[in-house]
């Protein structure tokens, strides 16, 4: 059997969903989907900035915005219902949206926990739930559809800061990965999560945007760097294409090997 490596890693064709497309982490997925064949819809709460990162990346490709809130049920249900007009399946859902919030032990408020929880955890599922049938309409024995989370290394190990529900709800995230993971095996759906560690992204802009705080992450990293788009993407182009159809259920940690700390 030759093992070609344009077939193996190749996702031309495809079509995906990722959440959170219109910057960081998100962006630098659709960009990479977009730029190797993918017909890629991006969402954001922001619909400037969703039509705008989707106006560029239309540049090289095909990229359509549909801003919605999923933090809200009903927005879920448009945003869901508005992809399935356009498309019979959806071949890769990159469930990557985020939200952080910190605030000292004692003072943390319910409404911050709260907020992060419905975005980082309940919304993940209840979208993904929404699109198994546009997902299970595009699975085959050989290519299964993909469902990749997105969390982060702070639920591996205990992070510095006072994100207490952030880190409790990439914890979830990627437990929720996995039994979901077991549950629509049989329907021909592979679950994975991608545990990222510093990337360029506003969540963490107050941090790098410092050349002092920078420099000293970068020094903290095995590695020595911050992530850059290439990290990210080639992990989910290898979870979406045939190289990654066998897994599912794991989560890979990219972070420089951060997380061999401990």
């Amino acid at each position: 059997m030759a093992l070609d490596l344009d077939d193996l890693f190749s996702v031309r064709g495809k079509v995906a969903v990722v959440t959170g497309g219109s910057r960081g982490i998100g962006y630098m997925i659709a960009s990479g989907l977009v730029a190797n064949g993918v017909r890629t819809y991006i969402t954001s709460r922001r619909t400037d900035a969703c039509d705008t990162a989707a106006a560029t990346l239309s540049e090289v490709g095909e990229c359509i915005s549909i801003p919605a809130d999923l933090s809200k049920a009903e927005e879920i249900e448009r945003f869901a219902a508005a992809v399935s007009a356009r498309e019979d399946g959806i071949h890769i859902l990159v469930n990557n949206a985020g939200a952080a919030w910190g605030a000292p032990l004692g003072e943390f408020p319910e409404m911050g926990f709260d907020k992060v929880m419905d975005i980082n955890l309940k919304a993940p599922f209840m979208l993904t739930q929404a699109m198994l049938p546009q997902l299970k309409l595009a699975a085959s024995f050989v290519d299964p559809a993909r469902v990749i989370m997105i969390g982060s290394i702070d639920r591996i190990r205990v992070p510095l800061g006072d994100n207490f529900s952030y880190s409790a709800s990439k914890a979830g995230i990627h437990m929720l990965a996995r039994h979901l993971a077991h549950f629509v095996a049989q329907d021909r759906i592979t679950v994975n999560s991608i545990a990222p560690g510093p990337f360029e992204s506003k969540m963490m802009s107050y941090l790098l945007d410092d050349p002092k705080t920078r420099e000293a992450i970068e020094d903290a990293n095995p590695r020595g760097r911050i992530g850059t788009p290439e990290d990210i993407v080639g992990t989910v182009i290898f979870l979406a294409s045939r190289a990654g159809a066998y897994l599912t259920g794991a989560v890979i940690p990219v972070d420089g090997g951060i997380s061999t700390h401990g």
